[in-house]
């Protein structure tokens, strides 16, 4: 069983102001962050609400925080929030989520990308984030904000270097199959398996002939899985080749040790579906690969989908300064909260619920401890 996530506090006390020394700063940076937080794990996903959710809660939260001149406005939460360097509350953000956890070797880390439509306007475009999610730990590591979806490929081996990956499995998809990606987690003691698609066209023509001829042959042994659900029912055979002396390309690639091949049948029905995915791989366990690739899609699953459904982020239109990007760490900060500090049968929907209804229950969730420590 995995500890508690800490109280965040420490983390976040470091963080610069980006506020003037003047008359007019009314409210500490950490006593915002926290009413900013306390509300999204309550389920308030706008700004307005966070004030009115401060002000109903304002008893409880002096247990905790200073507040000095009261509730800050939301004008006042919107804005300070949007003016938080980015890069060192993110920095602060991966200290907190990676604290309680014993370390990364042997976990599986799921990188991929996700916008937050709602941060789209006129003149630029939405904000695109890159996470790392630890597929078995289910919690989000890191967060690192793009421009736009291309730029993924020199954002990912930023968010990388803020986590220690020795001993680790790193699962990436087609964008993020770059030299220097690969580089990078086999420079950092880490494994990868890695999408091949056709942004690679020699490499993956090659690779997919090779195993196609393999599998075809008989001369791969082939591991299957089967899944039934809701009336689909989901077949699929991994085969992973270790023998690729042959690849022209093997030398470019840090660490590379084997090819696979993932072949996916969909039953719904009468209608029969069947795709080919293929990877590059650092190790040449077939059961890893399978399993790594399986864990993949939990950052789908588990984070993205749930962001999205649960907290409302594509629908979420801040767009200020750095608010998107800051205001969606939060939401991951929230998701980690609710989804090892409450109790593990209730859904991520029933525990926001509790939070906003148990002022005990939200400080349990907040701090990981029934109670506060003093201020």
């Amino acid at each position: 069983m995995l500890p508690k996530l800490l109280d965040p506090r420490p983390y976040f006390a470091g963080l610069p102001d980006p506020r003037r020394e003047t008359r007019n700063k009314l409210h500490p940076l950490q006593d915002i962050l926290m009413i900013v937080l306390c509300a999204v794990l309550s389920g308030v996903e706008d700004w307005v609400g966070m004030e009115a959710f401060a002000e109903e809660k304002e008893a409880w939260l002096r247990g905790f925080l200073y507040l000095p001149n009261g509730i800050p406005s939301h004008d006042t939460l919107s804005d300070v929030l949007g003016r938080i360097d980015p890069v060192a509350f993110r920095a602060a953000f991966t200290a907190w989520a990676t604290a309680a956890l014993p370390g990364l070797a042997g976990e599986h880390v799921c990188v991929d990308g996700k916008t937050v439509r709602g941060s789209r306007d006129g003149k630029n475009p939405a904000v695109h984030l890159v996470s790392a999610f630890a597929g078995q730990a289910r919690w989000v590591l890191a967060q690192q904000a793009v421009a736009e979806k291309s730029n993924e490929i020199t954002a990912i081996p930023d968010l990388l270097t803020l986590l220690d990956l020795h001993g680790a499995v790193v699962s990436i998809d087609a964008m993020g199959c770059q030299k220097a990606i690969a580089q990078a987690i086999v420079a950092g003691g880490a494994d990868y398996v890695l999408a091949l698609k056709d942004n690679h066209p020699t490499l993956c023509e090659d690779v997919q002939r090779w195993l196609d001829t393999e599998v075809t042959c008989g001369r791969l042994p082939i591991q299957e899985t089967i899944e039934k659900d809701h009336g689909r029912i989901e077949i699929r055979r991994y085969a992973l080749s270790s023998q690729i002396d042959w690849l022209e390309a093997k030398p470019d690639w840090a660490g590379l040790q084997a090819v696979g091949r993932v072949e996916s049948i969909r039953i719904i029905g009468d209608q029969t579906s069947t795709a080919c995915r293929y990877f590059l791989c650092s190790f040449s366990d077939r059961d890893r690969f399978a399993a790594t690739v399986r864990m993949h899609w939990g950052i789908e699953n588990q984070q993205h989908w749930v962001l999205d459904v649960q907290f409302g982020e594509d629908a979420c239109r801040t767009r200020n300064d750095h608010s998107a990007e800051n205001l969606a760490l939060i939401r991951r900060v929230a998701l980690n909260m609710l989804r090892h500090n409450g109790p593990p049968r209730d859904s991520i929907r029933r525990r926001k619920l509790r939070a906003a209804l148990n002022d005990d229950y939200r400080l349990r969730l907040l701090l990981g401890q029934p109670s506060p420590a003093t201020t």
